[in-house]
């Protein structure tokens, strides 16, 4: 027998021994030996999408990596940040890689319904009879940016919770299937508040992650000078597409979950609330409200997406722990007295995630 024929051989043996692990550890979930390659592709393909992304975008490595978690877990994200950091780019970049249609939409007061949604209009048809044709709208795209989201107001901000939630847009009493994969990344701008729409809760549960952009290093700040200020920035690879997105969004799912993860992840979300018999004493006068039931959801999802992503065949605990702060961030709401204190929520939840227990 060859060397290649050897190499199979070891692999299908270590194949062979994950699935009888993964056998006796879950209930209910297993990999067969397709699902096993499958995760090996993704890997694989994961890495070259962060090196194809590296050639227009500077640093921001830790960005890249939560949005590509959010889309492979089938979920939205928010990205908060201060004007000129390549959001914009890196999503309209990411659509690229992914031969995915991309739909951009500036969020003004101004903004109604219908603007993002598309309408009826009236139009006249080959036989000469005039009648209503809908137009679709931004949303009806693949990967659509909601730039500076909290601007828009609550009408608005409610036609984009339905298409966030359902997949969906209504008009006029119809509903328009959104094309899939679906996911919004909206942006909010931390710094200018004025003449803007806060996003309720029920919207920023939505969201499986709050991704957090901070200011480039100075070597990083130099290099985004030399890449920006020459010629045209280079088009990238198609990697993915839509059929292969959805494929990897069905293999996530499937990743085992220990049955010890998921009581760690509902311990976890539960020791937010800062009325239950679980919640630690340093955290009631600091939290009025914690996270809820979709929590514990977005914790396994993201998990399962991270260890996917990284070739891993089953979820560990320091995926749980990598996608905690991003997950729970933005639905636990601080008291007056950590406000005043400068005790933030992200501060909470790494305390937390230090102290909860396996």
């Amino acid at each position: 027998m060859d060397a290649s024929g050897d190499e199979r051989d070891r692999s299908r043996g270590i194949k062979s021994r994950t699935d009888g692990i993964l056998k006796s550890k879950m209930t209910t979930e297993t990999l067969t030996d397709n699902d096993v390659d499958a995760i090996d592709r993704l890997c694989q393909t994961a890495r070259q999408l962060r090196a194809e992304l590296a050639r227009v975008i500077v640093g921001q490595q830790e960005t890249i990596e939560q949005l590509i978690v959010c889309l492979f877990a089938r979920r939205h994200a928010l990205l908060m940040g201060v004007p000129g950091l390549a959001k914009t780019l890196l999503v309209s970049k990411l659509a690229e890689t992914m031969s995915l249609d991309f739909s951009r939409i500036q969020f003004t007061p101004d903004l109604m319904p219908m603007d993002i949604t598309g309408t009826d209009i009236l139009q006249e048809s080959d036989q000469g009879r005039r009648e209503f044709q809908f137009v679709k709208g931004p949303l009806f795209a693949n990967i659509v940016l909601a730039d500076e989201i909290n601007r828009a107001p609550p009408k608005t901000q409610a036609a984009m919770l339905e298409a966030m939630q359902e997949h969906r847009v209504t008009v006029l009493g119809k509903h328009f299937p959104l094309d899939e994969p679906f996911m919004v990344l909206a942006t909010q701008n931390p710094v200018e508040q004025e003449g803007t729409y806060p996003l309720p809760e029920a919207q920023l549960d939505r969201f499986m992650s709050l991704i957090e952009l901070d200011y480039p290093s100075e070597a990083e700040e130099i290099q985004i000078a030399k890449t920006t200020t020459g010629d045209e920035l280079p088009q990238l690879k198609h990697l993915l597409t839509a059929e292969d997105i959805l494929s990897y969004q069905h293999l996530v799912r499937r990743v085992p979950v220990p049955d010890h993860l998921y009581t760690y992840a509902a311990r976890l979300v539960r020791r937010t609330r800062p009325d239950g018999d679980t919640s630690p004493d340093w955290l009631r006068p600091l939290v009025s409200w914690g996270a809820g039931p979709r929590a514990v959801q977005n914790l396994i999802l993201g998990a399962k997406s991270r260890a996917a992503l990284q070739g891993s065949y089953m979820v560990r605990l320091e995926d749980i722990q990598h996608v905690a702060p991003t997950v729970l961030t933005h639905r636990i709401i601080t008291t007056f007295a950590a406000q005043s204190e400068r005790v933030t929520a992200k501060t909470i939840v790494k305390r937390l995630v230090e102290e909860t227990a396996v």
